[in-house]
């Protein structure tokens, strides 16, 4: 971190250390004052505290957000509805606006592709396989919930970094990078995201879709989380990790842990 950036980020992350809730399994927080739903995943949930904690704690040698890190992470494994071999949590409980958001959700917001980003870097912190098995049963799940094709209405409608496609493909370059993954589920992400492209002479950019609405087909947007930036820097990643070169980004964000040096297993 830059001079002065980790005293700041422990001085925001203070503030969870007396919020936290006791659960049966762990600890979760309250998403907003009042609102009665917890959130368990890395966008507004537990995860995403657990993963801040768990990185500031490391960084600047607070084994308080550490542990805390972990008794968060173990309220949401205790929720897996998976069976041992796969990983799924409710995106909240009780269910947050029932009538709008599905139940279970695969991308990285509220999903086992950003789950598993969280077990990624607790395999770091705690240097414990547990956690890369944590996050290899996201993935087997996510590679059998039949995304990127549109299974049914609201069933994977988007194709941004956030709740999309292009979120799924990060993952798999990781995997990719780290575990020697073949590149076959990766390559049809990639395929995916090109199918739903819009191309002409302004050039190329992608709509996401609301079967709720009339139209259906929302206006193309520019940034991170549901338009061309998101998707764009996962598509140059894939190129470069594909072709064998460096699987690192160019300008990395806080939300995603580097890669491991070297494929630590066979595919």
């Amino acid at each position: 971190m830059a001079a002065g950036d980790t005293d700041l980020a422990v001085l925001a992350l203070e503030p969870y250390l007396r919020t936290a809730e006791q659960t049966p399994a762990g600890v979760h927080w309250e998403v907003l004052k009042g609102r009665v739903s917890r959130f368990h995943h890395l966008a507004h949930g537990t995860l995403g505290i657990v993963y801040a904690l768990a990185r500031i704690g490391r960084a600047a040698d607070r084994a308080d957000f550490v542990e805390l890190a972990r008794a968060g992470a173990a309220d949401v494994v205790a929720r897996n509805e998976a069976g041992p071999a796969g990983f799924l949590v409710p995106h909240s409980d009780p269910q947050d606006y029932p009538e709008v958001t599905a139940r279970y959700n695969y991308g990285w917001c509220h999903g086992p592709a950003g789950d598993a980003q969280v077990f990624r870097l607790l395999r770091e912190v705690f240097d414990d396989p547990a956690w890369q098995d944590l996050a290899d049963r996201c993935w087997h799940t996510v590679t059998r919930s039949g995304l990127p094709r549109r299974l049914r209405p609201g069933f994977w409608d988007n194709s941004g970094r956030c709740c999309g496609t292009a979120g799924v493909l990060a993952l798999a370059c990781d995997r990719m990078a780290e575990q020697g993954d073949p590149p076959d589920f990766a390559r049809l992400l990639v395929a995916d995201i090109f199918c739903h492209s819009t191309r002409d002479t302004d050039g190329v950019r992608w709509s996401n879709l609301e079967h709720r609405a009339s139209p259906s087909v929302l206006e193309p947007r520019t940034g991170w989380a549901m338009g061309n930036a998101g998707i764009v820097r996962e598509l140059l990643r894939f190129l470069r990790v594909s072709r064998g070169a460096d699987p690192a980004y160019a300008v990395t964000w806080p939300d995603q842990p580097a890669v491991r040096s070297g494929p630590s297993r066979g595919c």
